[in-house]
This record gives structure tokens, C-alpha cells and sequence, in this order.
């Protein structure tokens, strides 16, 4: 019999280190935390966080990113209003599209557009 909790965990540390390097690459400057219980980057502020779930990889880039990458994002479940996109496990993941979004940012964080209420 299968571990489920023993595959799940091996799953998490494959997409975490894909997502890492991406993020890392957007970011080279960003610092590794956790914040709100999950892996985040940090750089003049919060940039992104991201997590593991049951039947997807949760990505919260913020509301600003959503907005304006909203075309590109038409196909997978959005909250916009929570800064959240779902990337379902069973579908390749647009890790080009998240460096994108890791960049654009890093510009808000620089000019200062880093909203405050999320700055823990």
C-alpha cells in the first residue's frame, strides 16, 4: 500500500524546488521566509507566496498581479480579490507566466506599491 502522506510530500519537494528556482530566477535579490504558514519571498516587502494543497498549488502573487495578468490566467481559477490563482497538480504548471508575474512584482515592491496590510 501507498503512503499517500509519503507521495505528497515527495510531490511538494519537486514543485518546490521547480517553483523556487523559478521565483529565484524573477528574483535573485528576494529572500526566502515563511509567512502566513507558507513559503513566501520577500524583497522590499512581500512578493509572492506560494503552497502545496490536496488537488492544486496555490500561488498569491496579489490582487495587482491578477489584474494584470488577467488574460493570460483566463483558464485557471482566479480570486482576485484574495490574490489567488490555483494551478491544478495534474496540469503542467507556467513557470515562465510565474517568473513574469515575480518580476512585475518586484517593480511594484521598488516603487513603493507594496501594499501594507500584507507586509508581515
Amino acid at each position: 500500500m501507498i503512503n499517500t502522506s509519503l507521495l505528497f510530500l515527495r510531490l511538494f519537494k519537486m514543485f518546490y524546488s521547480k517553483w523556487r528556482q523559478a521565483i529565484k530566477e524573477a528574483a535573485p535579490e528576494a529572500e526566502e521566509t515563511i509567512s502566513y504558514g507558507m513559503p513566501a519571498f520577500k524583497l522590499n516587502g512581500n512578493l509572492v507566496w506560494f503552497g502545496a494543497f490536496k488537488n492544486h498549488i496555490g500561488f498569491y502573487p496579489r490582487e495587482s498581479a491578477i489584474e494584470e495578468f488577467k488574460e493570460r490566467l483566463a483558464g485557471y481559477e482566479v480570486s482576485k480579490v484574495q490574490g489567488t490563482i490555483k494551478f491544478p497538480l495534474d496540469s503542467p504548471i507556467p513557470l515562465d507566466l510565474i517568473k513574469e508575474m515575480v518580476k512585475f512584482r518586484v517593480k511594484e515592491n521598488l516603487k513603493g506599491k507594496n501594499d501594507l496590510k500584507y507586509s508581515s
